[in-house]
Formats: structure tokens, sequence, C-alpha cells
């Protein structure tokens, strides 16, 4: 007889050990309630990166992940200069729309993110 399947839960504190970070935790128990498609969706990503940091092999940028499942799980906020608190995963989605000259919002969004007047910007140094 088989072994049951490891719970994603239990999957990244195997991988993780008494370094897991709380972010990879709640990401765990996200993908342990739901499903790990379900968690991924959530955070804005692939089941296959899901996986992969749960298994702590991604190759890809953890603190990206991690911003992303700050703001959908685990509740972190930052203070937009232009839309004023919102949550970090709503950040990210802002900063990757960019410059939109039909929306006013859109556009000033756009030059703060991209002329250094936001400290939550990951896209520093891009023409406004």
């Amino acid at each position: 007889m088989k072994p049951a399947p490891k719970t994603p839960s239990e999957k990244a504190a195997e991988a993780w050990g008494v370094e897991l970070p709380a972010w990879v935790e709640a990401l765990a128990a996200e993908a342990t309630r739901t499903s790990q498609n379900a968690a991924a969706v959530r955070v804005g990503y692939s089941a296959a990166v899901v996986s992969a940091v749960l298994s702590r092999s991604y190759k890809g940028d953890y603190a990206a992940v991690e911003a992303r499942v700050s703001g959908a799980l685990m509740g972190a906020v930052v203070d937009c200069p232009v839309l004023g608190e919102i949550a970090r995963d709503h950040c990210l989605d802002q900063q990757k729309l960019g410059f939109a000259a039909t929306s006013s919002v859109r556009a000033r969004v756009a030059r703060a993110c991209r002329s250094g007047a936001c400290p939550h910007s990951r896209i520093k140094g891009d023409a406004a």
C-alpha cells in the first residue's frame, strides 16, 4: 500500500525545516486548505512556482513571491503615493499595468512607480 501523499504544509515543513518563513507557511496553509492551483491563482503565480517554493527548489526571485504572498494571504499593505493604502499584491499588479493615457489615475500611478517617487516600486529607473 502506498503512503498517503504529503500535504503542501508537510512538504514545506520538510523542505524548509526550522528556517520555514512565515510567508511560505501561509502559502502552504492556503494550498493545504484549498488546493495548490487555487493558492497559485490567489497569489498570481503558477502552480509550478508554488510547488517549487514549497519544495525550496524555486530558481526565481523569492522576494517577489514573498511580496505577493504577504499581500494576498497575510494582509500586508503599502502606502501608495497615488492610491493610498493598498494590499502589497495590488501594488505589484498596478506596477505591471503601466501607463494609460485614457486614465489619469493609471498615468499618475505609472509615473510614481517609474520615477522613484514610490519606495515600493520594483521598477525604479524606467522612463516616466
